[in-house]
């Protein structure tokens, strides 16, 4: 059929909820004790049975009968056994017809909206049974057609009526779903079968055994109570602050053994709420008054007063810093040491009980810090930055910040000097070709255009001249000669240093010093014309001559170079401005 159970079973829960007492007025009850016939019930019935159509058959709509037996087990839910047999025909898709019997059985659980001894009781239920559908007896061996079982689930609901303590009627509509019955035929497919009952019934109650109510007893005269024990406020010993919560028990308790209630006063001011425990929070200093009032909750009249207790705050103190110091508060880089330098950094705090413990914070303007949250930190020189060359002094502020538990906070600093010396400056390597001391366009840029000009009355330059493993052995001396000459030659092409601002220091084969070829660099090759932005071979690398700007009267030297001489005067005057 094209309409399902679920939609004709809606006006039975809309009637089953309406009557339930969702803030409506409560169904009528029937004038009964507790022990009235509700606890067994026998519910013979009749209805109609209804199937839905597929495809394949066709139930024909029928009649059914059967009965109920329900235990009330508690006042709004019961738990019944359900029988019914049914009588509907069949019609299949190749227009076979046969006579259908069904007898089906289920469990089901019940709520009832009113409870157990209502006149009115609706209800819905749902549960779960085994159906039998069975051919007439007559036409299963001639159309070859079989018994098929199924689980159904149902579901519905109604409502009972009582007529009088033992009888009632009873009005229920319930779906099923259960998979199709094939009946053995190969011709109907596996599918689900919604089917639909509506049944009126008669409603047989049973009574359960009667307890007699026991006799009234006499109310035994009320007792006189001893009064509640006095008792006293307790708790928050020690040192009290301002702003510092702290707690407060009374100690009152009741021989009877009853529930007490417990009224707080702070300076005469009602605080707390009802609890023997009492929690404050000071907002200033001072004197403070403390009382409770105690009293028996089933019995008003019996009430002790325990107190007043007074109590001192001490008033809160912020931290205070009285000096901040660095050792050494000034730190000199030499030579030997050029980073890494410590000085230790100290702050005297004080803080008042009421501020407890202190933590610390450290931050410096520039440089490294370890120990940073201690009331002492180390401050390093390692992470400064200098600028080569230059002599330089550099002025760091430290900062410490002291914080105690109440959040309240002071900060001071102090400041401490780092003086960096004047160091070298390295220059770009002067590349020559193998077997050869003349300077090419590309180390004439290096020597005229960079080292010279920055020489001046600051600087002096030290050259340190390399050869390779397999060029000649003082090749590196005469490399250094040209290059001297080339700062020193005073011609348009060269530059007009004085011969006393130029320092060299032969190295030979050794090559201690990482290359640094300068941009244009060189080749071996005589028929490649020198340019800028030339590649430098690995093997040009090692002929080289190092270039320095070193500050006058300074005696850190670079590491290729300790062995310093002034250059010739005479030799390089001899060798003029090369070309």
């Amino acid at each position: 059929m094209a309409h399902s159970g679920a939609s004709a079973l809606f006006p039975i829960f809309f009637f089953a909820c309406s009557t339930h007492s969702f803030g409506q007025t409560p169904a009528p009850k029937i004038i009964f004790t507790e022990d009235n016939p509700d606890f067994l019930e026998l519910d013979p019935f009749g209805g109609v049975s209804l199937f839905s159509k597929s495809a394949a058959e066709t139930f024909v709509h029928g009649g059914t009968a059967g009965g109920r037996a329900a235990y009330n087990f508690a006042k709004h839910f019961s738990i019944e056994a359900d029988y019914n047999f049914m009588v509907n025909n069949v019609h299949t898709s190749v227009t076979r017809a046969f006579g259908d019997q069904i007898n089906s059985f289920s469990i089901d659980p019940v709520y009832n909206f009113a409870s157990r001894g209502s006149r009115l009781r609706p209800y819905i239920t749902a549960g779960v049974g085994p159906s039998w559908f069975s051919p007439a007896k007559a036409e299963r061996a001639a159309l070859a057609v079989n018994t098929s079982t199924v689980f159904a689930f149902n579901y519905g609901g109604g409502v009972k009526f009582h007529l009088s303590p033992h009888l009632g009627l009873r009005f229920d509509a319930r779906g099923s779903f259960s998979p199709n019955p094939t009946f053995g035929l190969a011709d109907i497919p596996k599918a689900h079968l919604n089917g639909f009952q509506s049944t009126l019934g008669l409603v047989f109650y049973f009574r359960r055994a009667h307890v007699a109510a026991p006799p009234t007893a006499v109310a035994a005269p009320k007792p006189t109570l001893q009064p509640l024990n006095l008792g006293e406020i307790t708790g928050a010993s020690g040192q009290l602050c301002q702003g510092r919560v702290f707690t407060l028990h009374a100690t009152t308790t009741d021989p009877a053994g009853h529930s007490l209630a417990y009224s707080w006063k702070v300076n005469g001011a009602s605080v707390g709420s009802n609890n023997p425990d009492l929690s404050f929070t000071p907002n200033n200093a001072g004197d403070f008054q403390f009382e409770v009032e105690v009293s028996d909750v089933a019995d008003a009249s019996r009430v002790v007063r325990v107190g007043p207790k007074t109590l001192a705050v001490q008033d809160y103190v912020l931290p205070k810093i009285s000096g901040v110091t660095a050792s050494p508060n000034v730190i000199n880089i030499t030579s030997d040491a050029p980073t890494g330098r410590t000085a230790i950094l100290a702050a005297d705090v004080a803080s008042s009980t009421c501020g407890g413990n202190l933590t610390y914070k450290w931050t410096v303007s520039e440089g490294t810090l370890t120990n940073a949250a201690g009331p002492s930190a180390v401050f390093d020189t390692a992470s400064l930055s200098f600028e080569p060359g230059l002599g330089q002094t550099k002025t760091i502020t430290a900062t410490v910040t002291a914080t105690d538990e109440t959040g309240h906070s002071a900060s001071q600093s102090a400041t401490l000097t780092v003086n960096y010396p004047a160091l070298y400056k390295r220059l770009p390597d002067v590349i020559f070709a193998k077997n050869s001391a003349r300077v090419n366009n590309c180390g004439k840029r290096i020597l005229i255009e960079q080292a010279a000009p920055q020489a001046g009355a600051a600087f002096d330059i030290v050259l340190v001249g390399h050869i390779s493993q397999d060029e000649q052995a003082a090749l590196d001396q005469r490399r250094l000669l040209s290059a001297a000459a080339v700062l020193t030659g005073g011609h348009r092409l060269c530059a007009s240093l004085d011969i006393s601002q130029v320092r060299i220091c032969r190295a030979g084969k050794d090559q201690i010093t990482a290359f640094d070829p300068g941009l244009c660099g060189t080749s071996n090759i005589r028929a490649t014309p020198e340019r800028r932005g030339a590649t430098v071979s690995d093997a040009d690398k090692a002929r080289r001559v190092e270039v320095y700007l070193v500050p006058k009267g300074s005696s850190i030297l670079p590491p290729a170079a300790q062995n310093t001489g002034p250059a010739p005067a005479d030799i390089v005057k001899l060798l003029g401005c090369p070309q």
